[in-house]
């Protein structure tokens, strides 16, 4: 099995600014566990489900198959034979047993505060209408990998694989959005679903995942499956440079009441993103379960993230220690590194996982918060 590599899922406010900074990378310090703020607070056992799918993933793979991570966590965590240990001792947990979750933590894991201030922001699981054939409104296809997409080997762990489609025994670049929407793929890339807005189609490629309801309302949930390699543009950029909104309007709302508003032009603006994300439908999925993350297991959300994989390993805990963006509380966490993201970028960067719905869209929108991150990396074994 080899990991897929995921657009993303990126944070609302990340992807339509296009101005997110980015933390500078920090060194891992050694701490302790009762020097986290919030972690004797926390319901640890919530993670433990999300944890042993991973850890049943982990087992699937060629030992040294490669997490993520060239640095210090990449040599506890970075292979997937190096979690076998901390697997075994967290698949025997009972659900739900919330002193064994802590003392499982706590004894098979060291943690490392990231000497680096944190970026935490969100994303969600977008909902939006559709119809399973063309008619009427619903015109706007969603389509699958093309069968002549191809993704060649990277030249290194952590390079970028090169996308593309091969032409005369070469490999060129795949067509770009503006190409796609004009049937350039032709019969190679099949319509899944029809929407009815070229901006809903827009805002399940950015998160990287969705639900499409349809009229009888059946939920159909779809998912990333690759994407044409084309470079990403945020629209945000865009809309900043033709003067269609101040820098400092910028937001989730502000970008789809401009597209909303202005229809027109709106496919237009969309296509000056030559990025296109290509999808596949969930199925047997429960209503409840979250997409799947880049490591095949459902996302929880409040206790997944999304990470750069070139700074740290899929599948390690992290704990925020940040703030909630509706109220300013604490907000103080473990999560599980399950998901990637393109424009996450350093080990003090975490997107996080916030759910489905309006409540989460709305949450996702607001939550760019500062704060400290902390990652636990798996001990050998005892």
């Amino acid at each position: 099995m080899r990991f897929r590599r995921r657009s993303l899922a990126a944070a609302a406010s990340a992807w339509l600014a296009g101005c997110t900074p980015a933390p500078q990378d920090g060194a891992l310090r050694a701490t302790r566990f009762d020097a986290i703020p919030g972690w004797s607070a926390d319901t640890l056992a919530d993670t433990l489900p999300a944890l042993k799918a991973e850890c049943r993933r982990f087992a699937l793979l060629p030992a040294d198959t490669w997490l993520g991570s060239s640095g210090a966590a990449a040599q506890a965590a970075g292979r997937a034979g190096q979690w076998t240990p901390s697997c075994a001792a967290a698949l025997s947990l009972a659900p739900g047993d919330a002193a064994g979750a802590r003392r499982f933590y706590e004894a098979w894991f060291q943690p490392y505060r990231i000497d680096a201030p944190a970026l935490v922001t969100g994303y969600y699981e977008p909902e939006v209408p559709g119809a399973l054939a063309p008619g009427g409104a619903y015109a706007v296809p969603i389509l699958a990998r093309p069968r002549d997409l191809v993704q060649a080997r990277p030249s290194s762990p952590g390079a970028a694989a090169p996308v593309g489609r091969l032409q005369d025994g070469r490999l060129v670049p795949y067509w770009t959005r503006q190409e796609l929407e004009a049937g350039r793929a032709g019969y190679a890339a099949r319509p899944l679903l029809w929407l009815q807005d070229p901006a809903d189609l827009f805002l399940l490629q950015v998160q990287g995942a969705g639900r499409v309801r349809l009229a009888d309302g059946t939920v159909v949930r779809v998912a990333y499956d690759g994407k044409n390699g084309r470079p990403y543009t945020p629209l945000g950029r865009v809309l900043v440079q033709q003067g269609a909104l101040a820098e400092n309007a910028v937001s989730l709302q502000s970008v789809r009441a401009w597209l909303a508003a202005h229809p027109d032009q709106a496919r237009a603006v969309m296509d000056r993103n030559d990025d296109y994300v290509f999808f596949r439908v969930v199925l047997g999925a429960d209503a409840g379960d979250g997409p799947p993350g880049a490591l095949g297991v459902d996302l929880v959300p409040g206790r997944a993230a999304a990470i750069d994989r070139l700074a740290l390993p899929l599948g390690v805990p992290l704990f925020l220690d940040t703030t909630d963006p509706v109220d300013g509380a604490p907000w103080r966490r473990l999560l599980l590194a399950q998901d990637l993201g393109s424009d996450i970028v350093g080990p003090a960067r975490a997107d996080v996982f916030l759910g489905a719905g309006r409540a989460a869209e709305q949450r996702a929108a607001r939550m760019h918060q500062g704060g400290t991150e902390y990652i636990l990396l798996p001990r050998p074994a005892l």
